[in-house]
């Protein structure tokens, strides 16, 4: 089997993995919900954007990839 298949079902179970640590870890860690975090509420409108959640997110994949790739040299 080529390499292409193999990432595609390693990137498939990394995904399931990490859908389910953040449906039974959800209830404790409230990412989405951090301070920082931007919300305007108007009378029809609710706008919502994660700043915060977006970089604390940034920072744990360059981290991830930073080590895979040092571990995979």
């Amino acid at each position: 089997m080529s390499s292409f298949p193999k990432l595609l079902i390693v990137a498939g179970i990394v995904l399931i993995v990490v859908g389910v640590i953040w449906m039974i870890g959800g209830r404790f860690f409230n990412l989405g919900r951090l301070p920082g975090d931007i919300v305007v509420e108007k009378e029809n409108v609710k706008f919502y954007f994660p700043v915060v959640t977006c970089i604390i997110i940034s920072i744990v994949g360059s981290l991830i990839l930073y080590l895979v790739r040092f571990f995979t040299k």
